[in-house]
């Protein structure tokens, strides 16, 4: 059975789920869930993208497609030469 987004008025097919921790202010963004689980969120690709923790928060993309290709992407501010 496909798992829809859990977003309001989202028809979307989900892509990947969400959980959070509040001792830690962590959310944790993975690559959707084998299963559905009542206290995790699944979310379609433009949902998931858009994400952003609460304020003071810390949003942990571990999705495969989100993995840095690049030292620019990882924070390093130049470019891998090619």
């Amino acid at each position: 059975m496909r798992r829809s987004c859990s977003r309001p008025a989202c028809a979307s097919s989900a892509s990947a789920t969400f959980t959070y921790e509040y001792r830690s202010s962590t959310v944790w963004l993975d690559d959707l869930a084998a299963e559905d689980h009542p206290s995790t969120y699944d979310l379609c690709a433009a949902h998931a993208d858009r994400l952003t923790p609460p304020q003071g928060w810390t949003l942990a993309d571990r999705r495969r497609s989100a993995r840095p290709t690049s030292l620019w992407d990882m924070g390093s501010g130049t470019a891998l030469a090619g």
